[in-house]
């Protein structure tokens, strides 16, 4: 019997991530790392579901759509988010697909009303002040970002837009990030992923960028994952992180 091979170690999994004077692009993801999807959950409770299943929902929208990545095929953010919605909302009391449709809309129309997290606004142009290029890559809607970003008071401060519809591909697929640094006009390892997600972070460094998991309240990092190059609690922590290092010269 022949001897059992050992996988990949992470370093040689995962390429080592740039250091902080090489930067000159920062790709932030939307979902959760920019937006607050907090009051979808009292869109649940006003189609008549509770409140906690958001959680499972916004789940299986991303099991899903990882899924069809995985199997080279794609569909847009809403239509598998519709979809995740009318299985549940059936399961869940019998509803007809009728009033499931109905419901659904309701929760969906919520997305374009989100709100940003308190510390976006005053983090983002602390980055811009740094002199790096701001792009945003999502699984979501390149539109439903412009709308968060104009609420929020800092679309401006943005140089592109960016979704996987672009690539016809997920995060955390190897070519979604590829696809936004080529957008964003520079290298893999001249670029910073800033998540919330530690397979969005993962995802990104072994795509050879460099990843800052912001923890927003959340302990644990998986010990399965490559090991984020920063993390902060939320974007102004993350920017003064960064900045401070600039000015110190030192590697990130």
């Amino acid at each position: 019997m022949p001897p059992v091979q050992a996988g990949p170690s992470e370093a040689d999994a995962a390429p080592p991530p740039p250091s902080g004077h090489q930067l000159k692009a920062v790709v932030f993801d939307v979902n959760e790392t920019l937006s607050d999807m907090t009051p979808l959950r009292a869109r649940f409770e006003e189609v008549g579901a509770p409140a906690d299943l958001m959680t499972a929902w916004f789940a299986g929208v991303l099991r899903d759509g990882f899924a069809l990545t995985a199997a080279g095929a794609y569909a847009d953010f809403a239509d598998i988010a519709r979809d995740g919605l009318r299985t549940l909302l059936t399961a869940l009391d019998g509803r007809g697909t009728e009033a499931a449709d109905e419901a659904a809309g309701h929760i969906l129309d919520g997305m374009e009303e989100l709100p940003a997290h308190p510390d976006v606004p005053g983090g983002v142009h602390a980055l811009r002040r740094a002199g790096l290029r701001l792009v945003t890559m999502t699984n979501g809607s390149p539109e439903l970002t412009d709308g968060l970003l104009k609420r929020a008071g800092v679309r401006d401060q943005f140089d592109a837009l960016l979704g996987v519809s672009g690539p016809r591909c997920w995060k955390p697929a190897p070519e979604a990030y590829r696809y936004a640094v080529r957008r964003a006009g520079v290298r893999p390892g001249e670029a910073l992923l800033i998540a919330v997600h530690p397979w969005d972070v993962d995802g990104a460094q072994r795509a050879g960028l460099a990843g800052a998991w912001l923890r927003r309240g959340t302990a644990h990092y998986p010990e399965t994952m490559s090991r984020p190059k920063w993390t902060a609690e939320d974007l102004e922590e993350l920017a003064e992180m960064l900045a401070a290092r600039a000015n110190g010269g030192g590697q990130g």
